[in-house]
């Protein structure tokens, strides 16, 4: 989709063909990427299926990608902190949004922040 500053790109954990994608409801969203000028990239081959170790290697190249990265919502256990460890790794700046205290999704961004990650209050904060 077109955003406001840029285009998206979409980071795969698997193989680029369309019986690659994973999950198959993606589909659209793969077609939608690439009708809107964006892109689609993947270190793996085509015919690579999707396995849970994948995607932790596909966060690499995410956070590699990126200036600062913000975290939303985060589980205690989260995907996104696998992210979040390889853009400290490469020195990248870590924004969280405190959540609510009663959320699962909110445990991962309040650590991040009791850890010393920025605090994301205004998109403000990633211009500077």
């Amino acid at each position: 989709m077109k955003g406001l500053y840029g285009k998206t790109i979409a980071v795969l954990g698997n193989g680029l063909a369309i019986q690659d994608i994973y999950p198959k409801e993606n589909i659209k969203l793969f077609e939608e990427i690439l009708k809107n000028e964006g892109a689609v990239i993947s270190e793996y081959i085509i015919g690579t299926k999707s396995t849970k170790y994948n995607f932790p290697q596909r966060n690499r190249i995410v956070s590699g990608m990126a200036n600062k990265i913000l975290v939303v919502e985060a589980k205690k256990q989260s995907g996104t902190l696998i992210t979040v460890d390889f853009a400290l790794e490469q020195g990248k700046e870590v924004f969280a949004a405190p959540g609510s205290i009663y959320k699962d999704t909110s445990i991962g961004t309040n650590n991040l922040i009791i850890e010393g990650a920025n605090v994301f209050t205004n998109t403000q904060d990633l211009l500077i």
